[in-house]
């Protein structure tokens, strides 16, 4: 979303983050997970793992999955990113996506060639936050391209298919995919559905207006051994979403998903909140924006998104830099701060985590420093 060279790196190594913030009352009378205690309650420690900028220089880092199993060139434990700009900091025109170990390497995964696609993706190539690993070490990445940068240029995208090796192997385009911004993925046997956040449907022509046409797909995907997913479903699940073109951060709209228990949960950034899509997993109509979550206090832009083990939500703020935890029921019950750069701090700099656990953590991309942070215990 920011504007800002890689040459920040070496601004920020590790960050100590703010104390604990509850709304209202202590932490202990606000339950969070099961056990009364917030995931976040322990972690304090911001420190960079590695920067996120590959050979060819691309920069804002987006997406970020962690490995959960190794296959082909994918490592268990490592964090696989997308990069949103290319190396002259235009958004919307980075083609890489590079694996971070916990120790710090970077290695480059894929660079895809725009004009070498098996299938169409309107517009070009660039990568996301929609990023999420399949059974078998299949990646799907959202790209979101612009032929300079600006959201003048901006067309409708795809979704791309990569093995374990980082080939694209299949595109998935059209049927409501327009502007793919985020996403997250829910495996069972042979099948895998897609959530999928889309920001471009008439909001270009809005020209910096609110548009309120923001949709959330469920792409249900087949698998077939060695050979690339299939797309057999597109389901609207969620519509009606604000979002509207903007000169720094190109697009706003919703952005975060999360799943659990069959609720989608949604970062709906530009309305300041989290919303709650029921029967995710088997609706076969809109839920609209869906049941109001959240809002306000502490959220501040919310983008990124993840679930904690125990069914707590984690979003992190485009305007401040802070991580955000609620739970379902909408009690937000902690707070970190995860970037104080810039003018206002932290602000732009926050999209894509990862959790991990034995021990919990945090992996998250900072697009002012271009690095993979960690917020972990001290």
């Amino acid at each position: 979303m920011r504007l800002v060279l890689a040459s920040r790196l070496a601004a920020v190594a590790a960050v100590a983050a703010t104390a604990i913030m509850t709304v209202g009352q202590a932490a202990s009378a606000v339950p969070a997970d099961e056990d009364g205690k917030p995931f976040l309650g322990p972690l304090h420690t911001v420190s960079t793992v590695a920067s996120t900028v590959p050979p060819n220089g691309d920069l804002n880092p987006y997406g970020t999955a962690l490995v959960e199993k190794s296959v082909g060139d994918l490592r268990r434990g490592n964090v696989l990113v997308s990069n949103f700009n290319n190396a002259a900091n235009e958004q919307g025109k980075g083609t890489t996506l590079v694996q971070i170990s916990p120790q710090g390497t970077n290695t480059l995964f894929a660079q895809i060639d725009p004009r070498n696609l098996p299938g169409p993706c309107p517009g070009g190539v660039g990568l996301t936050t929609a990023l999420s690993i399949l059974p078998g070490g299949w990646v799907v990445v959202g790209s979101l391209p612009t032929a300079d940068g600006t959201s003048a240029t901006a067309q409708a995208g795809c979704l791309l298919v990569l093995d374990s090796h980082g080939k694209v192997r299949r595109t998935f385009s059209g049927q409501g995919i327009n502007g793919p911004w985020d996403m997250t993925a829910k495996s069972r046997g042979d099948e895998t559905d897609l959530f999928v956040t889309n920001v471009l449907n008439g909001t270009v022509a809005g020209g910096g207006d609110v548009v309120r046409r923001g949709t959330v797909l469920r792409i249900t995907l087949r698998t077939h051994d060695d050979q690339p997913p299939t797309r057999i479903a597109t389901t609207v699940i969620g519509s009606g979403f604000a979002q509207k073109t903007d000169p720094a951060a190109l697009v706003i709209g919703p952005t975060g998903v999360g799943l659990r228990d069959g609720t989608l949960y949604v970062a709906d950034t530009v309305e300041n909140r989290i919303t709650a899509i029921p029967d995710a997993l088997t609706r076969r109509t809109s839920a609209g924006t869906g049941r109001e979550v959240t809002t306000d206090q502490h959220l501040n832009g919310p983008l990124g998104m993840a679930i904690t083990p125990k069914g707590d939500i984690l979003t992190v703020n485009g305007g401040d830099g802070n991580i955000v935890e609620t739970t379902p029921r909408g009690d937000q019950v902690a707070v970190r701060t995860l970037d104080t750069s810039g003018t206002p701090p932290g602000a732009g700099a926050l999209f894509g985590l990862a959790i991990a656990t034995d021990p919990d953590r945090v992996y998250f991309v900072d697009d002012a420093t271009n690095t993979l942070n960690l917020l972990s215990r001290p």
